[in-house]
């Protein structure tokens, strides 16, 4: 069955396997936390598909055990894919009442089995998760400033949101530091805000970003010269990327409706910072919508092969990098 993640509180006595995927991997977390919190740490498992599938063994002791001190135990299993499905159906035929599983997976397409056999089944509920809107994201951050009597000007909950990169966890983290320097009863300016939110998007991607997709050649060369980033850091450089092309198609998708392109921008919602205007602008014209959705189907695709091959992801991003600044049309 199919549900909505605020829907799952009246489906808990009716089953115990959900399917959660999509990519708001802060959202899931939230979701357990809230409509599970009756597991703690003590009967809370993790694992991963990988891990589950190379210890198929010691992964059904766990699962079958009873112990005096769990009346309930809660499994989760990350990263998972169509591989698992043989195993879960096997679980799942066993009949236990006293575990819970929760699948948690990114993308999964309409030919998934594994996302199709949680979605036809009845026993079985299948949960998305959806990107946060910028509203969504707005009232997350009202509402923890609101509950530690912290007040930000519009500008600078705009300016949190905006660095976020679109990410629940990263606002929730950034706010976190606010909340600790908020504690020294110090009032906050905006160039308190610029030195605590460096968010997910550190000096570097940023700036690596921005000059890979404003064609400035050089800048990005030395860039790349003068960091040498781990497989993670890599991962955190596409994830930049793709925020920062999905908001230049909404804006090109808002110009095709009104061509002047000062309003677009100044129009944009989350607002876009001042000093990011003129090179969003610069953006805009050098990239056609068709090349950015083509750019977001390379990101995909290298974020996989970087999964796959972590030893060589900076040969792989590199590579992606200089290919994009130098092969765009520029159209200034």
């Amino acid at each position: 069955m199919i549900s909505k993640y605020y829907e799952i509180e009246k489906f808990k006595n009716r089953t115990n396997y959900f399917l959660f995927y999509g990519e708001n991997e802060g959202q899931k977390q939230d979701v357990i936390q809230a409509s599970f919190s009756q597991f703690t740490k003590e009967n809370t498992y993790k694992y991963s598909e990988k891990d589950v599938i190379e210890n198929k063994q010691i992964f059904f002791e766990n699962v079958y055990s009873k112990s005096f001190f769990e009346n309930e135990k809660l499994i989760l299993i990350s990263d998972v894919s169509d591989k698992i499905l043989s195993l879960i159906k096997e679980i799942i035929v066993s009949n236990i009442n006293d575990v819970v599983i929760i699948l948690i997976a990114k993308r999964l397409d309409k030919k998934s089995k594994l996302r199709n056999y949680f979605e036809k089944e009845k026993i079985t509920i299948t949960v998305p998760f959806y990107e946060d809107t910028p509203q969504t994201l707005l009232s997350i951050a009202k509402k923890i400033l609101f509950e530690n009597k912290i007040n930000l000007s519009s500008e600078n909950i705009n300016l949190i949101i905006e660095r976020s990169q679109g990410d629940r966890v990263n606002l929730k983290n950034e706010l976190q530091k606010i909340i600790n320097l908020s504690q020294n009863n110090k009032k906050l300016e905006l160039k308190d805000i610029l030195k605590l939110t460096n968010l997910s998007e550190n000096y570097s991607a940023g700036e690596l970003v921005d000059n890979c997709l404003s064609k400035n050649k050089k800048r990005t060369l030395n860039i790349l010269n003068e960091n040498i980033p781990s497989s993670e850091d890599n991962i955190l450089i596409l994830r930049t990327f793709l925020n920062r092309l999905k908001r230049l198609r909404r804006l090109r998708l808002n110009l095709s409706d009104n061509n002047n392109i000062d309003q677009v921008i100044n129009s944009f919602k989350p607002p876009i910072f001042w000093k990011d205007k003129n090179i969003i602008k610069q953006q805009i014209k050098i990239w056609e919508l068709s090349d950015i959705e083509n750019f977001i189907v390379d990101l995909n695709n290298t974020e996989s092969l970087i999964k796959k091959n972590p030893q060589i992801s900076n040969q792989i991003v590199n590579n992606m990098i200089l290919d994009k600044v130098e092969n765009t049309n520029i159209q200034i």
